[in-house]
């Protein structure tokens, strides 16, 4: 779980960004607002709605975990991630395909212990049968 938490963020948060994120497809947006407050929920219904059943997540530690692992993460008793701000965004689009990315520090509890770490993270999304869906991330530790 520890290597896994820093992944928990998929995109630019509105507080953050506003001006960056008015600039992606409305859709997408939505999408990326929609998987932010499901994972400051742990909201695992809503998360499998937006991550594709081949998702593919690259840990910072280089591990890598499918869709179910990921999925089963929000189940642990006493996680919770704070809410973050994403810094240094890029965000690229070609057609059904968008990149968001940036630097993000994050905090939260895990086993009744306080938990940080700074990373450079990016997200993959791709747009099947008219939705966004979160399709790869990868993570590296910022030291």
């Amino acid at each position: 779980m520890a290597a896994m938490a820093p992944t928990l963020a998929a995109g630019i948060t509105a507080e953050a960004a506003s001006t960056e994120i008015t600039d992606l497809p409305s859709d997408l947006a939505k999408a990326i607002e929609e998987y932010d407050q499901a994972t400051f929920r742990n909201d695992i219904a809503a998360l499998g709605a937006l991550v594709a059943d081949d998702y593919l997540l690259v840990n910072s530690d280089s591990t890598l975990q499918d869709k179910p692992s990921y999925l089963a993460d929000f189940t642990v008793p006493g996680f919770k991630l704070d809410p973050y701000v994403m810094e240094d965004p890029v965000m690229k689009i070609w057609g059904n395909a968008a990149l968001t990315a940036g630097r993000l520090h994050l905090t939260w509890t895990q086993n009744g212990k306080r938990q940080n770490r700074l990373v450079r993270i990016a997200h993959v999304w791709v747009k099947n049968d008219g939705r966004w869906r979160l399709t790869y991330t990868q993570l590296t530790r910022v030291t």
